[in-house]
């Protein structure tokens, strides 16, 4: 017969064992804090400053592409470079600047990343989530032509707005998934277009060797003409589904990323309304990612 003293320890023990099982988090179930074009489940830690660099080149074939462009390599359709800082393990803030590939120019980008959940171990139905908003703001000069979007009647027709649920699981050390439920708001807009874009991203991980792994994302509007469940198209515009292929390398404090996708944007406020590249008649480009991690 287990006496009184003996219980209260044993049960003290079974009640910590049950806590820090629920401690036993998954770890890094995305490498890096992006994937391709949509952003990851992962936030920085705490104290840790990201200096990121990306690239779009131009199409690697079709009209644009082809020996006269040196397949792309002679064009830049976006070019990025920010960073990313961790006020705490859970809470993540950037700041960028981007060529932009829209109708919007010089763009600053604002970045809040805080993640909810974290999938653990010890719970197989458990998953991560992490919340994203990010505003980019054009710097462009005021166009003197009436009724373009580059006019700027307003300040706020300089801004447009993302706001994602990033949701991950990882189903093995080596595989990975994401759903990226996304609204994304503009301001101003051409006639008959939107100003709100519902989108539905998808995303996968498979690490191959210890530093190698293969990445996909694909991200697909749900309203509007951008839509493949839409008909038609605008003023002769046909829209594309942003999908990108990657190979990453993780070297320990820094991650390079060699990309193929058909969005010519890099953020999210860029690519999600803007892409109208179509992979089947070569409209996809090179694209690179450099990401150096530092201790502050």
């Amino acid at each position: 017969m287990m006496h009184s003293k003996q219980l209260i320890i044993f049960t003290f023990c079974m009640i910590a064992a049950i806590f820090l099982s629920g401690q036993d988090y998954a770890y890094r179930t995305f490498k890096d804090t992006r994937i391709i074009n949509t952003h990851s489940v992962e936030t920085l830690p705490k104290r840790k400053l990201d200096v990121r660099i990306g690239h779009r080149f131009g199409d690697l074939f079709g009209e644009n592409g082809g020996w006269t462009t040196f397949y792309g390599l002679e064009t830049a359709r976006d070019v990025m470079i920010g960073v990313d800082y961790g006020l705490t393990n859970n809470l993540t803030i950037g700041g960028f600047r981007t060529k932009g590939a829209g109708d919007l120019r010089q763009n600053l980008n604002g970045i809040v990343k805080y993640r909810l959940l974290r999938e653990t171990n010890s719970q197989p139905s458990s998953v991560s989530m992490t919340a994203l908003g990010m505003a980019s703001i054009s710097t462009m000069e005021r166009s003197a032509t009436e009724n373009t979007l580059t006019r700027f009647d307003k300040s706020t027709h300089r801004v447009v707005y993302t706001t994602q649920l990033l949701i991950s699981k990882r189903f093995s050390n080596n595989f990975a998934l994401q759903l990226t439920p996304s609204y994304t708001h503009r301001n101003i807009v051409d006639f008959n277009d939107v100003n709100g874009i519902f989108s539905l991203g998808t995303a996968a991980r498979l690490q191959v060797t210890k530093v190698i792994g293969i990445l996909v994302d694909a991200t697909i509007p749900l309203n509007s003409d951008r839509s493949p469940f839409v008909d038609g198209e605008r003023e002769g515009i046909e829209y594309g589904i942003p999908l990108g292929f990657g190979i990453e390398f993780d070297t320990g404090g820094h991650v390079f990323q060699i990309n193929f996708t058909n969005a010519e944007g890099i953020m999210e406020t860029d690519y999600i309304p803007n892409t109208t590249g179509d992979w089947l008649d070569g409209q996809f480009r090179l694209g690179f990612t450099i990401s150096r991690l530092f201790n502050l």
